[in-house]
């Protein structure tokens, strides 16, 4: 159950690059890419180029104070000084800042038109998700928010609503302010306890603005959740919602850093989970937006083990060639991975788990389980709002 795909990628997104030890290090966009090639997955999509937002487009969510500020300091980084979040340890300056992120962000506008205008069903770019960035600042490792740039081009070319679902370990914040008052847009953010992890928000008593109530729905998971928690919340509260809003197209954010290995988070996800939810936004683009699906990446600071294998299986989900668990990582690509990182590949697409979750609609639930506690929680903010029984 898929259409027609396209990839988007440019080989300079890797110019998207903070310096030596920041952990948004562009060899894991390399890396993936690579192995898309590695599978031939390039063959079953169509890999296109676009070109960077240009200012009209970067206006669409930021300010043009903070536009002219990446500017600055992208043509000199020296003069950053932590205004508009520039020149922080999150966000350091570097030189050609703003033509790096204006390309990542073009990328997931283009994939927005494409799906919109009917070229294709489904768009991948894994080299954005970059959701933290607000209209006036960088935030998070991200300077540009292309997400809700994307979701905003959608608005701009005539949809009239558009459901946004984020599983990156960290709340998708910006996205959420920028279309806080927005009935037309549906923000779902799935992420660890704003009380343990950056930036300290998606509560799940943030459920949209006084002209847009209910637009906003945050699922607050407890650090140390695993596949079967994170799946189960994931179906107990995104397949209702998105059914409820009836979106015309639908735009999900992959972050992988959910797993267990990454080192900035709390959670306990495997790649079989992470490529058991692409698969499952893959299914609800079809049963609730007509098969219209941009699907971006995001966070995931393993680099080697973990970012390269996620975005994989997305792109092979959306081309409609799904890869199998167990399929063996070419040798050639594992032993590219270990030149340029000296990291030791893994030799599969699995981390030999086989994910399942109880089911919380026809099994009930736990009133004194932390996981169950969250979904109620959030069922009980917004569903109401939504028209749904929590």
């Amino acid at each position: 159950m898929s259409g027609r795909a396209q990839l988007m990628w440019d080989e300079s997104v890797t110019g998207y690059d903070f310096g030596p030890g920041h952990p948004m290090a562009p060899v894991r966009l390399a890396l993936t890419m690579e192995l898309v090639r590695a599978f031939g997955l390039d063959r079953s999509v169509d890999v296109v180029a676009a070109r960077a937002a240009g200012e009209s487009t970067l206006r669409l969510v930021h300010r043009e104070d903070y536009i002219a500020a990446v500017r600055r300091v992208s043509a000199d980084p020296g003069s950053a000084d932590g205004s508009h979040g520039l020149g922080t340890e999150d966000d350091p300056a570097f030189a050609g800042m703003h033509e790096a992120s204006a390309l990542i962000a073009g990328q997931s506008v283009a994939a927005a038109e494409a799906v919109w205008r009917g070229t294709v069903d489904h768009a991948v770019n894994f080299t954005g998700g970059l959701h933290h960035a607000m209209p006036g600042s960088a935030s998070g490792f991200c300077v540009y928010n292309d997400a809700a740039l994307a979701v905003a081009r959608l608005l701009e070319l005539g949809a009239e609503r558009v459901a946004y679902v984020d599983v990156d370990v960290h709340h998708g914040d910006g996205v959420q302010a920028v279309f806080w008052n927005d009935p037309r847009v549906l923000t779902v953010s799935l992420h660890e306890h704003p009380s343990t992890l950056f930036p300290a928000t998606g509560w799940p008593e943030e459920t949209g603005g006084d002209a847009a109530p209910g637009s906003a729905v945050n699922v607050a998971l407890p650090p140390g959740t695993g596949d079967d928690g994170w799946l189960r919340a994931f179906h107990a509260v995104v397949p209702e919602a998105l059914a409820a809003f009836r979106p015309q197209v639908l735009v999900t954010q992959h972050g992988t850093d959910t797993h267990f290995l990454d080192p900035l988070a709390h959670l306990a996800v495997s790649v079989d989970a992470q490529r058991a939810v692409a698969e499952a936004c893959h299914d609800l683009a079809h049963r609730c937006a007509d098969g219209r699906w941009v699907a971006l990446g995001g966070g995931g600071y393993a680099v080697v083990e973990v970012v390269p294998r996620t975005w994989t299986h997305l792109v092979a989900i959306a081309a409609g060639t799904p890869l199998a668990p167990t399929t063996a990582i070419p040798e050639d690509w594992r032993r590219e991975a270990f030149r340029l990182t000296q990291e030791i590949a893994p030799g599969r697409m699995t981390d030999g788990r086989e994910p399942h979750w109880r089911d919380f609609e026809d099994l009930g639930y736990d009133p004194a389980d932390r996981l169950d506690q969250a979904v109620l929680a959030t069922r009980r903010a917004v569903f109401p709002h939504l028209g749904l029984i929590p």
